[in-house]
């Protein structure tokens, strides 16, 4: 978005003013303090920040069915979701829920650009929602931050550095076990805090890796994370068009520029507010840029010194390109009527796959060894039943052998209880009278809950051997 021409002068001219950012025209990082803002968008957002910090953290305590909402057992390949019990036979239905969240974040970011990125992302909520307030907290708002980083180590500055630091380092810990209770489950979590390191060493140096990677990020990279790290933001420009709500600057209404007494300068003071309060250090009357991650704090900034200058609000504000420049907003496009198409058929997919879903998996294999045995009149072959019961409670499974004349089954138990989630392999010996052996063996699966009516499944393989 370019600015109203001005005198071509490079010293008032705002056309020819240095990009703001994170990053000097040399490439040097230049550290950003965000001013504290308040208004309508910093309360929801806070409000978002809040609620999923508190669903992350909550997650692991709260139980359904007898285990934790959310615990992903991965050593003993056992996944408990919201009551829902999955084993590793399930783990390609991790497909819908992965390509689920990719495509909602397309479709969010056509309609609302990157809303996620200002207010659901993790590196956000962890960052604006913790870090950075332990640093307001200890050293005040960004102007004196600022000063007291230019200072001389004295030690007012370093004492506040090293509690900064320190609560750094424990937050991110403290993020990092709660990441790591969704796979170990709290009990053995508490346990393995309380008992030799030596004796989880994989645990543990999941836990300080962990630990170490978030105090990294954001202790120090921060917003570099989003811009170098996260592809995202560089997606944004074929993920979004001219009707996507994104955060502007209505170039219309603010140029030119100038004080609030100048009868010859629009609304914009340049009072330099939205580009203080911007996390990452940009100036949205620039147009919309990389390093914008839609969190609105400019709009509430500009709307605070517009009630103050007695101006209309929504000189910055959440707008589609269009709409800025004064044109009609469009809200189905031919991009929504795709995602709509690719939506629809995508939800029908997941909800064959989940309802196809069984509650029991049983399976007849050939044994390792001699595919068959002569023994006079008799052809022997060996099999084995591998069952697993995927319910979140013990099933009984009976087996049986589908009758044919001079056929025998024989099984080693043909009743068994199956713990949740368990399996078990058992030996089947299929025999038959050599001269009326069969083309193929069936056995007769039947699955029975506490509650629930049987469910029987055949299983079949063929008999080898001399006819």
């Amino acid at each position: 978005m370019s600015h109203a021409a001005g005198t071509g002068d490079p010293n008032s001219d705002p056309r020819f003013a240095p990009l703001r950012g994170s990053l000097q025209s040399d490439g040097r990082r230049q550290a950003v303090h965000p001013a504290d803002v308040s208004g309508r968008f910093t309360t929801r957002r806070n409000l978002v920040f809040a609620t999923l910090i508190a669903v992350y953290v909550l997650l692991p305590w709260i139980e359904v069915g007898g285990h934790p909402a959310v615990f992903l057992d991965v050593v003993n390949r056992k996944f408990f979701l919201f009551g829902a019990t999955f084993n590793a036979q399930d783990v390609w239905l991790t497909f819908f829920l992965l390509t689920g969240i990719g495509f909602a974040l397309i479709v969010a970011t056509a309609l609302m650009g990157r809303i996620w990125c200002g207010y659901a992302c993790p590196q956000t909520v962890f960052l604006e929602g913790v870090f950075r307030r332990f640093e307001r907290w200890l050293e005040g708002p960004a102007q004196i931050r600022i000063r007291r980083n230019r200072k001389a180590l004295d030690f007012d500055k370093l004492w506040r550095k090293v509690v900064k630091h320190a609560a750094y380092v424990i937050a991110a810990a403290l993020v990092a076990h709660v990441f790591l209770s969704y796979f170990v489950s709290l009990p053995r979590l508490f346990e393995m805090m309380t008992s030799n390191p030596l004796e989880h060493v994989g645990a543990f140096v999941l836990a300080l890796s962990l630990t170490g990677v978030m105090y990294f990020n954001f202790a120090f990279a921060r917003e570099q994370t989003c811009l170098i790290i996260c592809p995202y933001g560089r997606l944004q420009s074929v993920l979004t068009d001219a009707d996507t709500m994104i955060i502007g600057y209505d170039e219309s209404r603010g140029e030119p520029r100038g004080k609030a007494k100048d009868p010859n300068a629009a609304d914009c003071i340049d009072c330099g507010r939205c580009v203080a309060v911007c996390p990452t250090g940009i100036d949205i009357r620039n147009g919309l840029q990389l390093e914008c991650i839609g969190c609105a704090a400019c709009v509430d900034a500009c709307d605070e010194i517009m009630d103050k200058v007695k101006r209309p609000r929504g000189l910055v504000r959440y707008d589609s390109l269009n709409g800025l420049h004064g044109k009609p907003r469009r809200f189905w496009r031919p991009r929504l009527a795709l995602y709509g198409v690719l939506g629809a058929l995508g939800l029908i997919a997941m909800t064959l796959a989940f309802t196809g879903r069984t509650a029991f998996e049983a399976n007849l294999l050939r044994a390792q060894g001699m595919p068959f045995v002569v023994d006079g009149d008799t052809v022997r072959n060996s099999f084995t039943v591998h069952l697993v019961n995927k319910r979140n409670q013990t099933s009984r499974f009976e087996l049986a052998g589908v009758a044919v004349d001079g056929v025998e089954y024989v099984f080693p138990v043909d009743q068994l209880e199956l713990e949740p989630l368990a399996s078990m392999s058992l030996p089947v010996v299929v025999a038959a009278v050599r001269g009326a052996a069969p083309d193929k063996v069936q056995i007769t699966v039947t699955e029975t809950a506490l509650g629930d009516e049987g469910e029987q499944r055949a299983l079949s393989a063929r008999f080898l051997g001399p006819r």
